[in-house]
């Protein structure tokens, strides 16, 4: 009985911790030591048992993305009041950045630029919306729009929605890495390159490289070439170059009008800060421990959307900032929602609350996850590898 008690418990455990996050059927092992102070023989009990996806939670992916197409309705005259509230604040924080750096107060600058940075995030991510034809009920004005808020994101419109659309058609697809995504290695391959090939790949996930140097090398430098589409016609060098030139007209009159220094002082900090805050929430939304990565043979697109994008449940005033985006694996499995029915989805459905969900505290045990072990089927970090390296030098050739 004492056995049967242990395995009890150790199974309520096991699905009350699940909380509706398993979605692909396992194998759960369960041992149970018995031992008598009457008797030198111990028993060892084993349970296996195979875990099947909660019905009401998947309900078979695919049928998810067949639920949320009513929620597909757009707004302009509620679009319009988006950009409104988003933009107007924007400016004023920059003008009033500018002017307290003009009379001296410099620190209050630097204090203007985080908020001005987060109505920046949330410009950017209306431009996502309309890279996805959501946010207005019309391409022309989704698409005009979008190039728009591309020049104050020093994002290239047209370029970007390519490689994000890849992104989406490809994510967690192993075969299909490399465009609009975060570089990640499996084990196997993390544990097969060379010395100098491992310090590279640890020196690309290390944070200050990844949410510091990273972004601004993004945004100020890569977005002004269609890097990944070089050699893939005439429409990436339009976009690129088009936004460019955008751009350096911008610029130009500001600089005019404010001087070369104060222009810097005030629009560095906002692009740096939002840039930031911008990787940040891509990284998060699909590399967490329980994320989904598989080969040709074992993905699709349903599963990739519901089980390798997060639900980072974030406080109120940090959603709306965001724009909802954090609601990311509803958004993968319907990217044509508007953000701003995003919550009503999650009102109506509440189960899809709980699958993968994160919240702003657990978020940041993220960072430190680097590589996908295809035996565990999650991420793991350098240093787990590393300890388990050091117990099993041949740890490679057995995943």
């Amino acid at each position: 009985m004492h056995g049967f008690g242990c395995r009890k418990k150790a199974l309520r455990e096991f699905f009350d911790s699940a909380d509706g996050r398993q979605s692909r059927a396992s194998w759960l092992v369960v041992r149970s030591v018995q031992s008598s102070p009457r008797s030198p023989l111990v028993t060892v009990s084993t349970l296996k048992i195979r875990t099947t996806p909660n019905p009401s939670l998947v309900l078979n992916a695919r049928r998810w993305t067949e639920i949320l197409t009513r929620y597909r309705g757009q707004s302009d005259l509620r679009s319009t009041v988006e950009i409104a509230i988003t933009f107007v604040p924007l400016a004023t924080l920059w003008v009033l950045a500018w002017a307290a750096l003009h009379f001296g107060y410099w620190w209050l600058s630097l204090v203007l630029a985080i908020p001005a940075a987060g109505f920046l995030v949330r410009l950017f991510m209306i431009q996502h919306d309309c890279g996805h034809g959501s946010f207005f009920c019309h391409r022309l004005a989704n698409d005009w729009v979008g190039r728009v808020i591309g020049v104050l994101t020093l994002t290239p419109y047209d370029f970007w929605r390519r490689t994000h659309a890849i992104h989406h058609a490809t994510s967690g697809h192993l075969e299909r890495r490399g465009i609009g995504d975060v570089d990640t290695l499996t084990v196997r391959e993390y544990l097969s390159r060379s010395f100098w090939g491992r310090l590279c790949y640890r020196a690309y996930r290390n944070p200050l490289i990844m949410f510091g140097f990273g972004p601004a090398y993004l945004f100020i430098l890569q977005y002004r070439l269609p890097v990944g589409l070089l050699f893939n016609g005439w429409q990436p060098w339009l976009s690129t170059m088009a936004t460019n030139i955008a751009i350096a007209a911008v610029v130009a009159v500001l600089i005019w009008f404010i001087g070369v220094w104060p222009f810097v002082l005030v629009h560095l900090p906002i692009i740096l800060l939002a840039g930031s805050v911008g990787v940040w929430l891509f990284y998060v939304q699909h590399q967490f421990e329980g994320t989904f990565w598989a080969h040709e043979d074992g993905w699709s697109f349903q599963e990739a959307a519901l089980h390798g994008s997060s639900h980072y449940d974030l406080p109120g005033i940090l959603r709306w900032f965001t724009a909802n985006i954090g609601v990311h694996h509803v958004h993968h499995l319907c990217s044509r929602i508007p953000s701003y029915r995003l919550p009503q989805v999650l009102s109506e459905h509440p189960e899809l609350r709980r699958v993968s969900r994160l919240t702003l505290l657990q978020s940041f045990q993220c960072v430190r996850l680097a590589l996908w072990d295809e035996s565990r089927q999650r991420l793991v970090s350098f240093r787990e590898i590393d300890r388990r390296r050091a117990h099993d030098r041949d740890i490679g050739a057995s995943l």
